[in-house]
C-alpha cells in the first residue's frame, strides 16, 4: 500500500469525504482541508474500488504529520528542559516549555486537537463506507480496518496525553451534535484508546510497508500507553508480545539509526513516513532544525536547539570527571550522534564557523544532528527520512521501567539498561552495576530515557507521567558564557496543571459543554 500519493489525488480525496462536513464544529479546520473546489467526487462516485479505501486511508495517515501533531519530529523537545524553541511561531512549544501557554495560544493549544479529531472524523468516515466498495478481498480490507482503527487509537492516545479527558466519538456526526458533546473522562479517553489498539491487533499483519501500522506497530503503541498510565503488568505483558514476534532488535549503529538509507530497520516498530518530491510530503526537519549551509543553499532556522542543561547529562564513556579543559572529549558517543557542539563538523563543515546557526538563534553553540540527512542536500521542507514514533530501544527501556517500578527484579533491568548502553557498535559505556535499589535504579532508568532517546519526542511524556516536572523546573536557558536566556517555568511546575494543554478559547466558544482544564 502507497501511503505517498499524488498530492492531487491527496487533494481530491479530502474534498470528496470532508468538503461538506467541517470536523466536529471546528470550523478552524477548513483551513486544512485543502479543498479544491471545483472538483467533483462525491460519495456516489468515490466508494467504487478498493484503491478509494486506500486513498481515503492515506488522508487518515497524512493528519499525523502537521507539526501540531507528531510532524515537528525532534522538536517536539522544545516542550522540555532538552531543547530551546527561539522560532516560537513555529507551533509555540516554547511556550509549552516555559509555562506560558494560555487557551488563547494558537498554532499548538487548537490545532493538535483539530488535527486529531480530523483523524478521527476521516476514519468514521472510512469506517461508515468501506462496505459500499463491491467485491472487495476481505483480507485487505481487514488491514485496511486495522490501520483505521490504529490511527484512531492514536488520534485519542494524543489526545488524552494533551488535554485529559475528550470526547469520545466514534461515528460521523453533524455540526449541530458537535455542538452538544461533552468530555469523558480520562480514565474513559484511555479506555477508548486500548479497545482501538485492541481492533487494529486482531487484523494488522506482521509486515508492511514504511509508515504502515503493523502488528508491532499497535502492540508497542498499547505498551506506552499502559505506560502512561503506570499500568506496569500490562507493560511486561506487552514487552513480551512484542518479543514473541521475533521481529524486532537493536539496529547495531546508534548513528545509522537515523540515517535514511536505513529506514524500515529491526529497530523500528512504527515511523511516520516522509517522501522526497515538489508535493509537500516531505518534512519539516531539514528547513526548521538544521544550521545555515550556504555551501549548500540550506537556509536553515535552528528553530529548536539543544540545551546546556541536557548537553551536561551526557557521562564520560568511562565514568571519569568530565575534563572542563576538554568537555566533549571522552564522552557518551550519542552525545555527538544526538547533538552538533563546537569543533564538531557537520556535513562536512566545522560548526560554528564554516557552517553556523541562524543569527537570531542568540548566542548558543549547539544544534540538533539527530534526524537530519548529512549525505545530500535537501530541497527544504522535502527531507524524506522517516520520524521513528517507537522503536525497540524504548521497548527495552520500557521493560526494564517495568522491572523496577514492581520491583520484582532490579538486576534483570538493569542489564536491560546495559545492552542500551553497551549493545551497539558505535556506543560502548561503562555498564551499570548490579545491585541497586530501587529508587537508585530509577534514577538510572529515568537518566538513561532522556539519553538515549534525546530529541525523539519522549521526554515531554516521560516527564508528565512520571509526576517529575518540580525535580526538573525551574530550568535556566544558558548561552555559551553562561549568560541566561530564560527560566523556563520560572515559578515551578505544578503536575495538576502544566500536564495538560488548555482547551482552546475557540473550542470553549463553539460548544459551551466543554469544561476547561484546572488552572487555565
Amino acid at each position: 500500500m502507497n501511503h505517498h500519493l499524488n498530492i492531487y489525488k491527496m487533494k481530491k480525496i479530502l474534498t470528496g469525504i470532508l468538503a461538506l462536513t467541517i470536523l466536529m464544529g471546528f470550523n478552524a479546520c477548513n483551513d486544512y482541508l485543502d479543498v479544491l473546489p471545483d472538483d467533483q467526487i462525491t460519495d456516489a462516485t468515490f466508494w467504487e474500488e478498493p484503491a478509494d479505501a486506500e486513498m481515503a486511508l492515506n488522508g487518515c495517515y497524512r493528519s499525523l504529520t502537521d507539526i501540531c501533531m507528531l510532524g515537528y519530529g525532534p522538536g517536539i523537545d522544545a516542550a522540555t528542559p532538552n531543547g530551546y524553541q527561539w522560532a516560537s511561531w513555529e507551533n509555540r512549544l516554547a511556550y509549552v516549555g516555559n509555562g506560558t501557554i494560555s487557551p488563547t495560544t494558537n498554532l499548538i493549544v487548537p490545532r493538535r486537537w483539530q488535527f486529531c479529531y480530523q483523524m478521527v472524523y476521516r476514519v468514521n468516515y472510512l469506517f461508515e463506507n468501506i462496505d459500499k466498495i463491491p467485491g472487495y478481498n476481505n483480507a485487505e480490507k481487514e488491514q485496511v480496518i486495522g490501520e483505521a482503527y490504529f490511527l484512531r487509537a492514536l488520534a485519542y492516545d494524543l489526545l488524552t496525553r494533551t488535554y485529559g479527558g475528550v470526547p469520545i466519538v466514534t461515528k460521523v456526526i453533524t455540526t449541530a451534535e458537535s455542538k452538544e458533546l461533552v468530555r469523558a473522562s480520562e480514565e474513559e479517553s484511555w479506555n477508548q484508546v486500548y479497545s482501538d489498539y485492541d481492533e487494529a491487533i486482531k487484523r494488522l499483519a506482521k509486515d508492511g510497508k514504511n509508515g504502515q501500522a503493523t502488528l508491532g506497530s499497535a502492540l508497542g503503541m498499547k505498551m506506552k500507553a499502559y505506560l502512561y498510565n503506570s499500568q506496569w503488568g500490562k507493560v511486561l505483558e506487552y514487552c513480551d508480545k512484542i518479543d514473541a514476534l521475533d521481529k524486532y532488535s537493536l539496529y547495531p549503529s546508534y548513528y545509522g539509526l537515523f540515517q535514511p538509507e536505513n529506514e524500515g530497520n529491526a529497530e523500528t516498530l512504527y515511523a511516520l513516513s516522509f517522501a522526497s518530491g515538489p508535493n509537500s510530503q516531505g518534512s519539516c526537519f531539514d528547513r526548521y532544525f538544521q544550521p545555515q549551509n550556504l555551501k549548500y543553499g540550506m537556509d536553515g532556522s535552528s528553530s529548536t536547539y539543544p540545551t546546556y542543561a541536557l548537553v551536561r547529562e551526557y557521562e564520560t564513556i568511562d565514568g571519569s570527571p568530565i575534563d572542563p579543559e576538554n568537555p566533549y572529549e571522552n564522552r557518551d558517543p550519542r552525545l555527538d550522534f544526538t547533538i552538533v557542539r563546537p569543533g564538531a563538523y557537520f556535513q562536512g563543515q566545522l560548526f560554528p564557523t564554516e557552517i553556523r546557526k541562524h543569527a537570531q538563534a542568540l548566542a548558543v553553540s549547539l544544534n540538533i544532528r539527530k534526524y537530519l540527512i548529512e549525505t545530500r542536500q535537501v530541497v527544504e521542507f522535502q527531507s524524506d527520512l522517516d520520524f521513528m514514533v517507537l522503536r525497540y530501544g524504548d521497548v527495552l527501556l520500557c521493560r526494564a521501567e517495568a522491572l523496577i517500578e514492581t520491583n520484582q527484579n532490579i538486576d534483570e533491568a538493569i542489564d536491560l539498561i546495559n545492552r542500551i548502553r553497551t549493545g551497539r557498535d558505535d556506543v560502548k559505556i561503562t555498564a551499570i552495576q548490579h545491585g541497586l535499589a530501587q529508587t537508585e535504579a530509577r534514577k538510572v532508568l529515568r537518566h538513561e530515557r532522556r539519553i538515549e532517546l534525546a530529541f525523539e519526542g519522549q521526554f515531554w511524556d516521560d516527564i508528565k507521567r512520571w509526576k517529575a516536572g518540580p525535580e526538573f523546573y525551574p530550568c535556566t536557558v544558558e548561552d555559551d558564557n553562561g549568560n541566561r536566556i530564560e527560566i523556563k517555568f520560572p515559578n515551578g511546575y505544578k503536575v495538576e496543571r502544566d500536564n495538560y494543554l488548555p482547551i482552546a478559547s475557540s473550542e470553549l466558544a463553539i460548544n459551551e459543554n466543554l469544561k476547561q482544564n484546572n488552572g487555565y
